[in-house]
């Protein structure tokens, strides 16, 4: 990977600010949660229905680009965020369930 998570960050800075998003509802967490979600159900449908893995990184590309467009609508930092979360994780145990392994604090 060549580019830092700040560079990414900026360009989906440019993106919303070219499109003039806080504008424009486009910073609305209900709607962007929504288009998120088609998202997702833009990436299960190619994992179900065994579209090429460029298909499923695009959909997967999508994501990250709205999970980053969240962090600007919310006035987040998200890189922090990510480094505090995974290193709570990182301190959970892994545990076997039906349909994988989870990383989780749970407890049936």
């Amino acid at each position: 990977m060549s580019q830092s998570f700040a560079h990414m960050l900026d360009r989906v800075r440019a993106f919303h600010e070219k499109h003039k998003f806080a504008e424009n509802n486009g910073h609305d967490m209900a709607y962007r949660l929504l288009l998120t979600m088609e998202e997702v159900g833009e990436l299960a449908e190619c994992i179900t229905k065994g579209k090429p893995q460029a298909d499923r990184a695009e959909e997967l590309a999508d994501l990250l680009i709205l999970t980053l467009g969240h962090a600007i609508a919310m006035d987040l930092d998200l890189e922090a965020a990510f480094d505090a979360k995974l290193e709570e994780v990182l301190q959970r145990p892994a545990i076997k369930g039906d349909l994988g392994v989870r990383v989780t604090n749970y407890r049936p």
